[in-house]
């Protein structure tokens, strides 16, 4: 049993057509799992929302209406509440459509009878991956907004720009998602042309008003620098990075050429590897340690710089890669490729480690947390 190997993707009609490979109830299990883990996330959205409405009423409040569009009072709700806010609507209906295309990929697995239109359910499936993955960058940013001014001292104001920035990506993260399906020639041709257009914009408020929001709470602020603050101002890089080639893909022409090589996992390991994780890794060192940056050893900080040089030759061997034509999603390559593949593994181990350090330390420091508890 198993061998399912469709990927997230799931792409109908593929699950039911397994060409020997699997068998109908290992997709099943798969798409299942998928259906209880995507509920389970949205029942997390779901709490947070009667938390966010208990304290403010309605959506349009949380995420700073009144301010926005109205007198800026200054009693905007926090950068981590618009954020939030913003992240489980999207996800919420991100999650709901991936649940439908989910729930009648089962069905077409026991009846074959039932078709469903393929391109909508790419569309369905697509929009679903993209939604959620951005969801997550968005929902680890919040530590960088409730941590860093921490270490500063200084707040991070809810102003208009940041309340119109976080507003503003609310639409444009449910509207740019074609730009995955810019192969399609079966797309009408404004939908791809508007998904290439809103790409080009989509990253800029969120990512702009944070990245600078960080520097200039950073600026001159006296921080004492530790490995919390540092990870997270080396995710402000790598989500800042990120955006670089993943512009570059997004426009057609090179889309054509360059998706299905090493470049696309270049592109999305940048933001994840360099901004997302990071994010993660900060949060969980200031779990354990909070601001006590005497608490960090030198095996910290020598983790912190292989990762961050590790990561970084890690993403830049992908990226080589896809500009060299190595595709992605192949078993084997030409041996005018290895070199980049083994590149690529010899960072890998050196993250792989580092981070192996990152965890180590923090359940060590946990423990010693709770140590005078006892």
């Amino acid at each position: 049993a198993g061998g399912f190997a469709g990927a997230w993707t799931f792409l109908y009609p593929l699950p039911a057509r397994p060409m020997g490979v699997w068998d109908t109830q290992a997709a099943a299990l798969f798409v299942g799992g998928l259906l209880v883990i995507g509920t389970g996330f949205l029942l997390l959205y779901l709490d947070a929302a009667r938390a966010i409405l208990a304290r403010y009423g309605n959506l349009g409040r949380a995420l700073g209406w009144p301010q926005l569009f109205g007198r800026d009072d200054g009693g905007a709700p926090p950068v981590a509440v618009v954020a939030s806010t913003m992240v489980l609507i999207i996800n919420s209906i991100g999650i709901t459509v991936g649940a439908a295309i989910l729930v009648m990929t089962l069905i077409n697995l026991y009846v074959p009878a039932f078709d469903i239109d393929p391109l909508l359910a790419k569309n369905m499936t697509y929009f679903f991956g993209h939604v959620f993955i951005n969801a997550t960058i968005y929902m680890a940013v919040i530590a960088v907004y409730e941590i860093l001014p921490r270490h500063t001292g200084r707040p991070w104001k809810s102003n208009k720009v940041v309340l119109a920035a976080w507003n503003a990506s609310l639409i444009m993260v449910m509207t740019n998602y074609p730009h995955h399906l810019l192969m399609d020639f079966a797309m009408p041709e404004w939908v791809l042309v508007a998904g290439q257009v809103i790409s080009y914009a989509s990253g800029l408020p969120v990512l702009v008003v944070t990245v600078f929001g960080a520097l200039t709470n950073v600026y001159r602020s006296g921080i004492r620098w530790d490995l919390t603050s540092g990870l997270l101002l080396l995710s402000m890089f790598g989500w800042g990075a990120g955006v670089i080639p993943a512009i570059i893909d997004a426009t057609v022409v090179i889309n054509q050429v360059m998706h299905n090589t090493m470049w696309v996992p270049g592109h999305f390991h940048t933001y994840l590897l360099l901004g997302m994780l990071p994010m993660v890794l900060g949060f969980m060192y200031f779990l354990s340690g909070g601001r006590r940056s005497d608490s960090d050893g030198g095996l910290d900080r020598i983790g912190f710089w292989v990762f961050a040089v590790a990561g970084l030759g890690f993403v830049l061997a992908f990226l080589a890669g896809g500009q060299a034509g190595a595709p992605r999603r192949y078993a084997e390559h030409l041996a005018q490729w290895l070199p980049y593949d083994r590149a690529g593994a010899l960072f890998a181990a050196l993250v792989l480690a580092a981070t192996l350090v990152f965890v180590g330390r923090f359940l060590l420091r946990l423990g010693q947390a709770r140590e005078p508890a006892a």
